[in-house]
């Protein structure tokens, strides 16, 4: 049985050498280790013998099972370090590899432009102040010198909100002048401010319409303000947002919260007066309403107006991309297609 415990332990050994993968390996334990295998046989074949032979045969035995277990041990070892590596090295990321381009975002044409029109007139002294867009009937007409049964209130097509009793009191805000009021009711003069923010009408969308878009409007009161003082101001906004050789043309219109009102043009910046289609051959492009504050709002908020006059304008936000790029619908800025929003 010694005999046969050598060259059992020289096979092993040999065989364990030359195995290349797990899974032949599990196969050399059973052969060899496990329930069935040639060692434990021999192990359990020990009774058999006489007393002072197995002892001997039996140290040596177990020896041999002690050898082939260790030897198994690092054997596994390696042949698992083996395989780590080599999955390491198939899912290995070259990092000197340029990686995919990131694309950047950027700000929607209508806020780039809302900014510029902010940064315009805060260097020239404005504050920007910001209100609800949810809005009291009294804010957003009647204190603006349009009470309820004035013929005004059909330029302003109106989302009114529901209330208990079905009386029309709220209303998502048909323009920011309500800010106008809001402010003079908390602010003693001088005042200079610029009111931005979505506002909402109740028509229908088109090439030239939407039920919500961007507004910005401008006040300024204090003692001994003109009419002066409005043209200066605007023909300054106009030159630093449309260029230095920009000319301005004022004209007479209505707006019930201003007196006299005004509607302010610049000549076409793409024909140079000359008239083209941007401009429909007139030479000049309308891109705000404006005039000086009307007697009656300044007394609403407790401002005497022999002592205290004011200007006020406003424009819509989209119309000046509009003009600047030849965009033909209104639409296209909210219709969130990435291929045109790249363009800016």
């Amino acid at each position: 049985m010694l005999k046969e415990l050598e060259d059992l332990k020289a096979k092993a050994v040999s065989e364990l050498g030359s195995i290349d993968n797990l899974e032949e390996l599990e196969k050399w334990r059973v052969r060899y280790l496990g329930r069935k295998g040639s060692l434990t046989a021999i192990l359990r074949g020990l009774g058999e013998l006489p007393v002072d032979e197995r002892r001997t045969t039996g140290a040596i035995a177990n020896q041999t099972k002690v050898l082939l277990e260790a030897d198994l041990k690092l054997k596994e070892e390696a042949l698992k370090s083996k395989d780590l590596a080599a999955t390491l090295e198939q899912t290995r990321l070259d990092i000197t590899l340029p990686g995919y381009p990131v694309s950047l975002g950027r700000l929607h044409p209508v806020t780039q432009t809302l900014r510029e029109i902010c940064n315009v007139f805060v260097s020239m002294g404005f504050q920007i102040v910001e209100g609800p867009e949810v809005e009291w009937d009294y804010y957003n007409f009647e204190a603006l010198n349009i009470p309820q049964d004035h013929p005004a209130r059909d330029m302003w097509a109106t989302f009114w909100i529901d209330t208990e009793g079905g009386e029309r009191s709220r209303l998502l805000r048909t323009h920011t002048s309500p800010m106008q009021i809001r402010l003079m009711e908390k602010t003693r003069p001088p005042i200079r401010a610029l009111m931005p923010g979505r506002v909402y009408r109740y028509e229908a969308t088109d090439a030239t319409h939407e039920s919500m878009f961007y507004q910005v409007e401008g006040l300024a009161i204090d003692r001994d303000i003109t009419m002066s003082d409005l043209k200066g101001t605007l023909f300054e906004f106009a030159r630093r947002l449309f260029g230095e050789s920009r000319k301005v043309r004022f004209r007479c219109d209505y707006f019930p919260f201003v007196e006299p009102g005004v509607e302010m043009a610049i000549d076409c910046f793409i024909c140079q007066g000359a008239g083209c289609p941007l401009c429909k051959n007139t030479g000049w492009i309308e891109i705000l309403g404006a005039g000086m504050v009307h007697p009656e709002v300044l007394r609403r908020v407790n401002y005497d107006p022999e002592v205290y006059t004011g200007f006020a304008f406003g424009m819509g936000v989209e119309r000046i991309p509009l003009l600047r790029y030849g965009i033909d619908d209104i639409r296209l800025f909210y219709g969130n297609d990435l291929r045109f929003l790249k363009q800016f």
